[in-house]
């Protein structure tokens, strides 16, 4: 099913015509739970890797023996999906059972994998793939189609103690045979790094540039249209601004520490490949509740992916315009 996303519920550029020059585009990508095979694009799905080629692996120094262990986040989303869906029986109460109680308290966080060293190679996690052909805006290095995203499941890397976020890019028709079996690591820092598979619905959207970053004189003239006494009124930057949720290119968001520049180590400003997004919708931002959800919007449907980032935010990854093989750069925001 294709997404839609509703008319923005006020032209601004109509009221403000200088925003037009502060006009972008970005591909919202709207996953939603499926089940994707390797030749299509995806969150959390298998991925179309050449049989013959070394799968990823995180090679950092830090701690990877306790954590959670996938097999287990994937059953208690499995009990919990399965415990909530069953229809309500006569003296018996919503939700899991007894039995089902216990072996969601059996799946801790603990030492799982003991025979880690901080310095052992461990597989990076699939977190998505995307082929040009499906995703307006996405263009790739060396006439390559297909886009594949892995990041290492433990706030360990680098001074912001992050996710470490990998990408390759390749032509798929060079995959002549695949890998069916694909490795993983036996434990994740965190269970909201284990994406559960989802198929993409991506459509092309307009936007405008983050308020911090306008001229003094539009953020002037916005401040004068808003209504700041109404919780219900229309709001530049929630309803007109960064569309929320899973999205290639378009413009950054900047609500946990401002507008930063974000620098590639050659000098070059870089530019915003992906945002990876904790909900695809909220209470503030339910003007962009594609046209075929709304009847979903006061649900569970705007956590697709189960991808929780930070403290429920967003995971902006930059890469350098003049070479992506330079180190790419994540923000949490």
């Amino acid at each position: 099913m294709t997404r839609t996303t509703p008319e923005r519920p006020v032209d601004i550029e109509g009221i403000i015509p200088e925003l037009s020059e502060y006009r972008g585009l970005g591909t919202r990508l709207h996953p939603r739970p499926g089940v994707p095979e390797p030749d299509q694009s995806s969150v959390g799905g298998p991925l179309l890797w050449p049989a013959d080629e070394s799968w990823p692996m995180c090679t950092e120094p830090h701690k990877r023996r306790f954590g959670e262990r996938i097999a287990d986040v994937r059953l208690r989303r499995k009990i919990l999906a399965e415990a909530w869906s069953r229809q309500p029986e006569p003296g018996r109460p919503e939700g899991p059972t007894d039995e089902e109680f216990e072996t969601l308290r059996s799946l801790r966080r603990g030492r799982h994998a003991p025979w880690l060293t901080d310095t052992d190679p461990i597989p990076l996690l699939p977190v998505a793939q995307l082929y040009t052909r499906d995703v307006p805006g996405l263009v790739l290095p060396d006439d390559a189609d297909l886009l594949q995203i892995f990041w290492c499941p433990f706030n360990a890397h680098g001074e912001d103690r992050n996710v470490a976020v990998h990408l390759r890019w390749r032509t798929a028709t060079d995959v002549s045979d695949a890998l069916t079996e694909l490795p993983e690591p036996e434990v994740v820092g965190h269970a909201e790094y284990v994406p559960d598979p989802c198929a993409l619905h991506p459509e092309r959207v307009v936007e405008h540039q983050w308020g911090g970053l306008l001229p003094y004189a539009i953020r002037e003239r916005l401040d004068d249209w808003e209504d700041w006494e109404d919780e219900d009124a229309v709001s530049y930057q929630m309803d007109l601004s960064i569309p929320p949720g899973w999205k290639i290119g378009g413009f950054a968001p900047w609500p946990l520490t401002g507008p930063q520049d974000v620098v590639c180590a050659c000098g070059r400003r870089m530019d915003l490949l992906l945002t990876i997004d904790s909900r695809e919708w909220d209470r503030g931002t339910r003007s962009w509740v594609p046209v075929e959800d709304r009847g979903l919007a006061d649900t569970e449907a705007n956590t697709p992916t189960q991808v929780v980032v930070g403290r429920g935010g967003r995971l902006l990854v930059f890469v350098c315009p003049a070479d992506w093989s330079h180190q790419n750069q994540v923000l949490v925001q």
